[in-house]
């Protein structure tokens, strides 16, 4: 399992408390505009926040983590110290809902260079097959506390 280590000479940024799932997608892309929407839908037990990488407490988490800040090609999945990429990021995504979802897990059996070569797939081709939007989607009050906010 690829884990991202802490950026320890920086501060936890202000945004992300300790216990916080946070899950960072590409707010332009249709296909994780519709993963986001699945996600407030199903995780019913409020497991996880969202966050657009485009934005400011996105960039911010990123450069946190010593991720690319321009160039995404991969959800990222945040729990604690610990930061997921890939079929890592959706498995322990999956992990964390309930039944039937989270049968998905049982994927994890299959060789990560396996899994990830078809997450790339999708990923990489996401725009071509799914579209894209112009600019981030903004989320509606009733969903606005699904989303990571800058309280700084």
């Amino acid at each position: 399992m690829k884990r991202y280590p802490l950026n320890t000479s920086e501060e936890t940024p202000g945004n992300l408390a300790e216990n916080d799932r946070v899950i960072l997608f590409d707010g332009v892309c249709k296909l994780c505009s519709f993963w986001c929407q699945f996600i407030i839908k199903v995780d019913n037990q409020q497991h996880f926040k969202l966050c657009s990488v485009q934005s400011d407490e996105g960039q911010s988490l990123l450069k946190y983590f010593k991720r690319p800040t321009d160039n995404f090609t991969t959800m990222l999945y945040i729990e604690g110290a610990q930061c997921f990429d890939k079929s890592d990021a959706f498995l322990n995504i999956m992990k964390k809902l309930n039944y039937p979802w989270r049968l998905f897990y049982l994927f994890k059996i299959l060789p990560k260079g396996l899994r990830n070569w078809l997450y790339d797939r999708i990923a990489l081709n996401r725009y071509a097959l799914f579209g894209k939007y112009d600019s981030c989607m903004l989320p509606s009050k009733a969903t606005e506390d699904r989303f990571l906010k800058n309280n700084r």
